[in-house]
């Protein structure tokens, strides 16, 4: 019998011992033995499991019944049965107050829904991984460290999902094994593909290999040398200075004439005849001006139209067309 959290107790099993230190543990995490149990809470331990799996069996057909998406994981029953907890995978927030009603009128007791992730249900469940064992999580991993892919990356795997992910569907937690060495080993180590000025003249890196703790370098003969961090560090090795002094870059110039056109217009804008004197050449605007009723003489309009000219009204003035920068005399 052991001491669980907030002072109840538990049936627990002995799996491996006695040692003096548990790696990757504190001591004050683990729970304190109490004493042996007996033959009474041995037989309690067993009811409790067969209430467990019935638990489970009831809460699936609720689940069914209700058509809730959510994925039953495992039931854990407290010793005193004063509380039970559901652990459920879902793939977003599930309104579960029927479901939790229906638990509490059949086992009359607390009952507790709680949400895990994929990585959780894997530990719960167990599983066999990509390199035959069981999986870590499930037996001795206690805490999920971060893992990226950026730590893939460095440790030169091959970026395929199927190969660098685990039974959960996630990166495998065995990448963060060996990436402390890796870090250490990319801090000493110059930049993939960049060139470097050494005592030996001009070269460039190409590869790095952690486990030799070497570097693959191309110098200026096209010769590809392999060379330990410490020969490295020896050539006294440096990035290249950039060149000053030279006449400094000019600007590049926007090209002209290959963009492509966007013209904006409203209701208010589309019949002006000169809305689009920004947008083409001038030879199209003479184009157009000749087929556009703008070329008329306004005399002629008046004739034609009977509408008054703007001469007419002496608080108005003609609309000037404005010429492009190109257009404009040189003596302005």
């Amino acid at each position: 019998m052991i001491e669980a959290d907030q002072g109840l107790l538990t049936l627990a099993e002995v799996v491996s011992g006695p040692l003096e230190s548990l790696p990757g543990s504190d001591e004050r995490d683990l729970p304190a033995l109490l004493r042996k149990a007996g033959p009474a809470e041995e037989d309690a331990g067993r009811e409790n499991a067969v209430l467990a799996r019935e638990a489970t069996i009831f809460c699936r057909q609720c689940i069914r019944d209700r058509h809730l998406d959510m994925k039953l994981v495992d039931v854990e029953v407290f010793f005193d049965r004063s509380k039970l907890i559901f652990y459920f995978t879902a793939p977003a927030r599930i309104d579960f107050r029927e479901l939790v009603k229906d638990l509490v009128r059949e086992y009359r007791a607390r009952i507790e829904l709680r949400q895990i992730g994929v990585r959780h249900e894997t530990q719960m469940v167990g599983a066999v991984g990509n390199c035959g064992m069981v999986c870590c999580c499930r037996r001795y991993l206690r805490k999920f460290a971060p893992v990226t892919i950026r730590m893939a990356k460095e440790q030169n795997l091959f970026l395929n999902p199927a190969k660098i992910s685990g039974i959960c569907g996630r990166l495998l937690c065995c990448l963060s094994y060996e990436q402390e060495n890796y870090d250490h080993f990319h801090r000493n180590c110059p930049r993939l593909g960049k060139k470097y000025q050494t005592d030996r003249g001009g070269m460039k890196v190409l590869r790095a290999n952690m486990f030799r703790n070497s570097l693959s370098v191309l110098t200026e003969n096209n010769e590809e040398l392999e060379l330990s961090l410490e020969e490295w560090q020896a050539l006294a090795p440096h990035r290249p200075e950039p060149q000053q002094g030279g006449q400094p870059r000019q600007a590049a110039k926007a090209r002209q004439g290959d963009g492509l056109l966007v013209v904006s217009a409203t209701p208010d804008t589309v019949e002006d005849p000169g809305l689009f004197d920004e947008f083409l050449p001038p030879a199209e605007q003479t184009a157009e001006a000749r087929q556009s009723p703008a070329a008329v003489p306004a005399e002629n309009r008046e004739a034609r139209s009977g509408a008054p000219s703007p001469s007419d009204y002496p608080g108005k003035n003609r609309r000037k067309r404005r010429r492009k920068p190109s257009q404009r005399p040189e003596n302005e």
